[in-house]
């Protein structure tokens, strides 16, 4: 598989608790960008520069520990799809909120995950999921377009020897 290209995680830490940590997990600078952002709208603005790059994006979301802002998350989360559909998003957000959140903020999360001593290791399988779904689907892509192709070069190939069957019988 192709393993050139680069994959994007970036973070929405208000606090940066967890980014530092995960900027360890990923120290290949050629394979992964990790990015953090304190503030969504310079999030948000960071996504739609990234969306004509067709490269592998996740998104972490750090929800806070202080406020049950969950309006805000839901639409962080729906700007996120709108921009990119392909875009994976994470949610990490506190052990005795992850339940509240996951009946407030519905809509294709690839994951949620509790703010613990495991969750660097986990974001990092997660990851490590989400790049190889992002590559499989790549790759699908193109195997559709070579079948295509393939069927139309077989199709016109059957035309021809149709066609010569009728114009030159004495060869066949």
């Amino acid at each position: 598989m192709d393993g050139t290209k680069m994959t994007y995680l970036i973070c929405l830490d208000d606090h940066r608790s967890f980014t530092g940590e995960l900027k360890k997990r990923f120290p290949d600078s050629s394979r992964y960008n990790v990015k953090s952002f304190i503030t969504s709208d310079e999030f948000i603005d960071h996504l739609r520069k990234q969306k004509e790059n067709s490269s592998c994006k996740i998104t972490i979301i750090g929800v806070s520990e202080a406020n049950d802002d969950y309006k805000r998350t839901r639409e962080i989360v729906k700007e996120v799809k709108t921009i990119d559909q392909n875009t994976g998003i994470i949610l990490l957000a506190p052990e005795d909120k992850l339940e509240a959140l996951k009946k407030n903020v519905r809509g294709i999360i690839d994951a949620y995950i509790p703010k613990n001593s495991s969750a660097i290791l986990r974001i990092h399988n997660i990851t490590k999921r989400l790049i190889s779904e992002y590559k499989i689907n790549k790759y699908k892509k193109r195997r559709n377009i070579s079948l295509y192709v393939l069927f139309v070069f077989l199709f016109l190939a059957s035309i021809i020897v149709l066609l010569a069957y009728f114009r030159f019988p004495y060869y066949f």
